[in-house]
């Protein structure tokens, strides 16, 4: 009797165990930063993206994690030939996530080293091609953006069938060998010098022609004004005159214009320390003390 307690009791415990295993096997959480890939006999059958508990067939489905946020992928220095047979050296690095984790899963068998692998060819390939196309000065000049736009428009299609999203490639490093660093450096300068020079020069050239057809132009509107000037004053005098000879035509003012003038001309001989003046006696201005 004791026996047949003790056997129903640890039968209890035992089914009791197993219904809380099963029940385990059953569920599975899902995070906020993961996909989850149910699989029946290693095919996916749905996958799980919304953050939270979900259900499974126990010993016919399981479980497998995908991240869902964004990952870095730190490619290896390789060495690139330029278009001018130049070398150097290319480092860079890559942002990209899982965008399509069904397939994902079907082409890379939900390994994200395989993912990485496929980065890693088409990036490679990509910067490769990109950097053959261009001169050592034209590769030095486009590592502000120009190149990692070039990689991603040849990348970013052909990862779409891996169901991976291309976020950012950016160059940490791309650069010239140590060994002939320092005489590309001072070509392009000599380079950039002899381009300065020539902008110089151009500019004195340009500079002189408009300062020559300035100083034409002054010089011609100088010349215009000064004759219209002198034709002006003549004009003036002209009228000057036509006013003296209508004021003093008649003879009355005439002679007494005469007097005027007679009188200035002496206060401007008097003019100084003492002053003796010998006049004849037919000069004007004797004629006027005189009472003639």
């Amino acid at each position: 009797m004791v026996y047949s307690m003790k056997k129903r009791s640890i039968l209890t415990i035992i089914i009791g165990v197993a219904v809380i295993a099963v029940g385990g096997m059953s569920v599975t959480v899902t995070a906020q930063n993961e996909y989850k890939l149910i699989r029946q006999f290693g095919k996916v059958k749905r996958v799980i993206s919304s953050p939270g508990i979900s259900f499974k067939i126990p010993f016919i489905e399981t479980a497998a994690t995908l991240p869902k946020q964004t990952l870095l992928y730190d490619l290896s220095p390789s060495d690139v030939i330029t278009r001018d047979k130049k070398t150097m050296i290319s480092d860079s690095y890559v942002l990209w996530r899982i965008e399509d984790p069904l397939k994902f899963a079907q082409t890379l068998n939900s390994s994200i080293e395989s993912g990485e692998s496929r980065i890693n060819t088409a990036v490679y390939n990509a910067t490769k091609n990109a950097i053959s196309s261009m001169s050592q000065d034209e590769v030095i000049t486009s590592r502000d953006g120009e190149l990692s736009d070039i990689v991603m428009n040849a990348v970013t299609p052909n990862m779409s069938q891996y169901g991976i999203e291309l976020l950012e490639f950016e160059t940490k490093q791309l650069d010239l060998p140590d060994d002939n660093k320092e005489a590309v450096y001072e070509r392009m300068i000599s380079e950039r010098d002899n381009i300065a020079a020539t902008y110089t020069a151009e500019g004195n050239s340009e500079a002189k022609v408009i300062r020559n057809t300035t100083d034409k132009e002054i010089a011609i509107k100088i010349s215009e004004a000064q004759k219209q000037a002198e034709i002006l004053k003549a004009e003036g005098e002209q009228e000057y005159m036509k006013i003296l000879a209508q004021a003093y035509g008649e003879e009355d003012r005439s002679e007494f214009y005469s007097y005027v003038r007679s009188l200035e001309a002496l206060e401007k001989s008097m003019t100084g320390g003492d002053k003796t003046i010998i006049l004849s006696s037919d000069s004007p201005i004797a004629q006027i003390f005189e009472g003639e």
